[in-house]
């Protein structure tokens, strides 16, 4: 299935993306303006699949220049008399052996405007104050490219080589006549970005209005304190229980794919015992955990056999679960569904025995006497879904936090034969007044609590109390619709739309102890969160309604041990990153970035239909050969699993 390959035939430890990865890659479909006489270059098949590394690379985009200038063309190194002058380039023909760079225009401009919201009138940047307020800032190049800035354009940057590449269509590539031209486009593109976002002027004090002193390094990396990335760095490589070391040689091996039982998955609960389950249209289906992934068709527990799980005593008829939760040494599942298709809100939850393989009670979401809804529910903690006489859970609305049990405080054991369902007891949390717009959230191995909201803000909450929170990290303009937290406390990874965001959440406090943002408030020495994302070919394979979902770390349940990789879905593809190297200062994606650091390395899983979800399993199951537990990949039809496996060459 081309689980062993990326779309730029790079290793999960590889340590860049050459430009001559990216020439193997796009999409040949929408490229007519491309003039055919120019003349092009093929990237180097083999340079790309050794995934090896020469001192000194020479760009397709290096040789395109080199062939044209061998020809004695007659085009300038620069036009004095044009302003914002760039080369622009269009990569063609998708990840097929043809891909390929051409030279779309020798010398044309770029330039900024501001556009009114029927983008009929357009104002140039230098008349920028005569806009009005609902105005947006447009990037065009040349009369092939227009595009509003914002992060759907996937822009990537290549200081070295005085280039940016970006998604508008197709994937392009802007090639500067020198550094200083290149450092000025950054500059503004980044401050339009701005505005676009947050509706205010890019200057010195807006920003500090919208992300506060506190979080200086977010506004300028180049300030920010790094000691704590580097120090992290550091103890992971020391650690005792990185027993195999993570090699440049690893790849991802398919062990196993098969067609789920029923079809029409929705969701997927992996266990970290024997086995693990599978949500979909009729019902759970059962299958068994081993050390290369899931696979076998157990018990299918069908939604009407028993107690029906349609005209329940919520008074509504419940549609397919959306979320799947494991409780009680993983021999319950809480079922919760939607009040209606398509919306996340839901009156309460199904609990499911497992063992017996029906509905044994229906539970409402209730406060003060007072029907509310819900969410999302998690666990606990990270391993709460082990402990066989765990009876609590926790729930999330827009503006609520809270605990739920579900013990009778009489000791009356509640029945679907009842007249009415159970009621949860809220036993502790808080709902705020207005403004918090949650939208996910997760707990570490202590029960501390990260909660990501629309407004792109990721808020830490410590294992003691829900009213108010010890951390709150400013948003970067995009809602959080994912939010995940490894097992120790000291990580958080935010998922948006178009990038992932990494969040370290390590200080020293004023005794000089090293806490995490969980337990106190982080002073004015924040470090700058790192981004993860795809390079413009690869988003732009995703497609362009594709977005990521479901951002989050392997799976560790015991204290010193820690997380090897993070993964995400978007479209048909499962992306996986070595968290080592992400965290890792001196990593090649870092070395000239204006702005925060973005890491563009990882490993593609490719599938036939677009994924419901990617999760690591347990770590118990990573085996000797190993570095990382099965990564399994879920379609609405089938289910795969894959080994982490270190190549001998």
């Amino acid at each position: 299935m081309g689980g062993a390959n990326s779309r730029e035939g790079l290793d999960l430890d590889s340590s860049g993306s050459d430009y001559e990865d990216d020439a193997s890659q796009g999409d040949s479909d929408q490229y007519e303006d491309a003039p055919e006489t120019e003349t092009n270059a093929n990237a180097s098949a083999a340079a790309t699949s050794s995934g090896t590394k020469s001192k000194t690379v020479v760009t397709p985009l290096d040789e395109v220049d080199r062939k044209l200038k061998a020809l004695k063309l007659k085009y300038p190194t620069g036009n004095p008399n044009l302003k914002n002058a760039v080369k622009l380039y269009l990569h063609i023909g998708g990840n097929t052996p043809s891909a390929k760079w051409i030279l779309s225009e020798k010398v044309t401009a770029y330039r900024f405007a501001r556009t009114s919201g029927d983008g009929e009138e357009e104002a140039d940047e230098d008349e920028e104050e005569e806009s009005g307020k609902d105005a947006v800032w447009v990037f065009k190049v040349g009369r092939k490219v227009r595009a509003m800035v914002s992060t759907d354009l996937q822009l990537k940057m290549f200081g070295d080589q005085r280039r940016v590449d970006f998604v508008a269509g197709g994937v392009w590539a802007l090639k500067f006549f020198s550094d200083e031209d290149y450092r000025g486009f950054v500059t503004r593109y980044q401050d339009c970005l701005f505005e676009n976002v947050y509706g205010l002027k890019a200057t010195e004090e807006n920003k500090l209005k919208v992300y506060g002193k506190e979080f200086i390094g977010w506004v300028k990396p180049e300030v920010a304190d790094d000691s704590m990335w580097e120090d992290a760095d550091g103890s992971w490589g020391k650690s005792p229980e990185a027993r195999t070391p993570v090699r440049a040689s690893q790849d991802l091996l398919e062990e196993f794919e098969e067609a789920a039982g029923g079809g029409g998955i929705q969701s997927l609960a992996l266990g970290a015992l024997d086995n693990s389950f599978l949500v979909n249209d009729s019902g759970v289906q059962v299958v068994k955990n081993f050390s290369h992934g899931i696979h076998g068709k157990g018990v299918h527990v069908k939604f009407n056999d028993g107690v029906g799980y349609s005209g329940s005593g919520l008074g509504q008829s419940m549609s397919t679960p959306k979320k799947a939760l494991l409780m009680r040494g993983e021999t319950n599942m809480l079922l919760m569904s939607p009040i209606k298709e398509g919306q996340p809100q839901s009156t309460g939850i199904h609990q499911l025995d497992i063992e017996t393989g029906k509905v044994v009670t229906q539970w409402k979401f209730e406060k003060d006497g007072t029907d509310i809804t819900m969410t999302d529910i998690t666990n606990d903690s990270k391993e709460s879904q082990l402990d066989p006489s765990g009876s609590t859970f926790l729930g999330l609305d827009s503006n609520r936090l809270c605990q739920w049990d579900m013990r009778e405080r009489k000791g009356i054991v509640q029945s679907l034969a009842s007249a009415g369902s159970p009621v949860l007891h809220w036993t502790q949390g808080h709902q705020f007044s207005r403004g918090t717009n949650f939208q996910c959230f997760a707990t570490a191995g202590d029960g501390s609590i990260v909660v990501g909201s629309l407004d792109g803000k990721i808020r830490l909450y410590s294992n003691t109390s829900m009213r108010m929170a010890k951390t709150a990290f400013p948003g970067l303009g995009s809602p959080i619709t994912h939010v995940d937290v490894t097992y120790d406390g000291k990580w958080v990874l935010g998922t948006t739309d178009t990038y992932l965001v990494l969040i370290c959440t390590l200080f020293t406090d004023k005794d000089g102890k090293t806490k995490t943002g969980f337990s106190g408030r982080m002073g004015n020495k924040i470090p700058a969160p790192r981004l993860l994302k795809l390079t413009p070919v690869d988003a732009h394979m995703a497609g362009g309604n594709n977005k990521f979902h479901g951002g989050q770390f392997s799976w560790v349940t015991e204290q010193g041990k820690q997380e090897r990789h993070l993964v995400a879905t978007v479209g048909k593809f499962s992306v996986v990153w070595n968290f080592q190297q992400v965290k890792n200062s001196a990593h090649e994606c870092y070395i000239n970035q204006q702005g925060l650091k973005s890491c563009y390395c990882y490993k593609i899983v490719p599938k036939d239909e677009s994924i419901i979800d990617s999760r690591f399993m347990n770590d118990r199951f990573a085996i000797r050969d190993s570095p990382e537990a099965p990564l399994v990949v879920a379609t609405p039809m089938k289910i795969s699993s894959f080994s982490i496996s270190n190549k001998k060459k």
